[in-house]
């Protein structure tokens, strides 16, 4: 029964996708880790606006501690609150309804995620590169099994024949090298350092550059988008409205209409995300701090003004790439008949990007050990 709710392009489905197909079966790490990252964003998010956060995102390691500290505590309240929604909205699963019986659920579905999220940070201060990402990795890669089944059965049933399948391995493969390419991508802005004396020493007068990658929002704004558009749908599977079940048929996953918005949200959401997240006028003080300048314009307004022109630039591109990366699951069922395997947009996007963290954690950690390293 509990299952029949994760098959309709509901937001259950994007929840299970980071679960790693838990909260379909309802298991006690249902939740995954996404009240913590709920909370890490609302974090991020409120640094903005918040004066004391944003002091304590400047102070290094010590502010990212009491920012993690405040994280911690939010995930746990959050995940209280996401464990009495899933309780009470899959009680008909619950099949001695008492009060004790939705206590044990919500408690058991808040200590799944705070161990989960205990196990992230051991992993983070004892392994290689952000536990949390490798457990949603671990979770997203480990439904992989179970979709190359899927498409075996396919195959015996006579469902879908070879040439579907080397259709759906071609594109796989372009997309992950384009997925590899344009997280890697970034425009170099050179910043000049004038010299300058300091005692009977002389610093400076080095050229350096600012790294703007090209899709600086990450993963972020394809969730946000997914969520947004999710939510009707989901709402009326417990609502038996006539008008809410017609407006939930028209942002049914794949529709025209569910589509277009689908690619408006994540351009917004694009530029939302890099706006919040990366600050250039802070970029340039720092820049103008430090005796630096960009060769060609005086530090000040002329300095974010062209960093302004250039972020656009870049982010159009990067807003384009997740709208056709979001949308490429669509285009490969047409061209291969293949339904029931998810591959690309959220899961290709995480898969990616932490794969190319790790490996980076590892090359820096094998280099510093003086170790040959295995990057060319």
């Amino acid at each position: 029964m509990i299952e029949q709710l994760f098959n309709n392009g509901n937001l259950f489905g994007l929840l299970d996708l980071f679960s790693g197909g838990a909260l379909s079966k309802f298991s006690i790490f249902a939740m995954s880790i996404t009240p913590y990252i709920n909370a890490s964003i609302i974090t991020q998010l409120l640094t903005v606006v918040i004066p004391t956060l944003e002091e304590w995102s400047k102070e290094g390691a010590e502010g990212a501690k009491k920012i993690n500290k405040i994280n911690r505590y939010a995930a746990v309240v959050l995940g209280v609150i996401q464990a009495i929604g899933m309780a009470y909205g899959l009680r008909v699963a619950v099949n001695n309804p008492t009060f004790f019986s939705y206590l044990t659920i919500v408690v058991s579905l808040t200590a799944g995620t705070i161990l989960l999220m205990w196990i992230g940070e051991q992993i983070t201060a004892r392994g290689i590169g952000n536990g949390i990402s490798l457990i949603i990795f671990a979770g997203i890669i480990s439904r992989l099994p179970s979709g190359m089944a899927v498409m075996y059965r396919y195959l015996q049933a006579g469902t879908i024949n070879i040439f579907n399948l080397l259709i759906f391995a071609v594109l796989a493969v372009l997309m992950v090298m384009f997925v590899v390419a344009i997280t890697v991508a970034y425009r170099k802005i050179p910043v000049q350092y004038a010299k300058r004396v300091v005692g009977r020493k002389m610093y400076g007068g080095h050229t350096t550059y600012i790294p703007l990658k090209v899709n600086q929002a990450g993963v972020m704004p394809i969730i946000f988008a997914s969520s947004v558009l999710m939510f009707p749908v989901t709402i009326a599977q417990f609502i038996q409205v006539p008008w809410v079940q017609k407006v939930a048929s028209y942002l049914q996953w794949g529709t025209p209409l569910q589509t277009t918005l689908y690619v408006l949200l994540i351009l917004f959401f694009t530029y939302f995300y890099t706006a919040v997240s990366l600050n250039i006028p802070e970029m340039c003080d720092n820049i103008k701090k430090y005796g630096g300048f960009i060769p060609g314009l005086r530090p000040g307004k002329p300095t974010i003004a062209y960093l302004d022109k250039i972020m656009n630039r870049i982010t159009l591109a990067g807003a384009v790439f997740l709208a056709f990366i979001a949308v490429m699951p669509n285009i490969i069922v047409w061209l291969t008949g293949i339904s029931g395997i998810y591959f690309g947009g959220t899961a290709l996007l995480i898969v990616v990007g932490v794969a190319l963290d790790t490996m980076k954690q590892v090359e820096s950690m094998v280099l510093m050990r003086h170790y040959q390293g295995f990057m060319k």
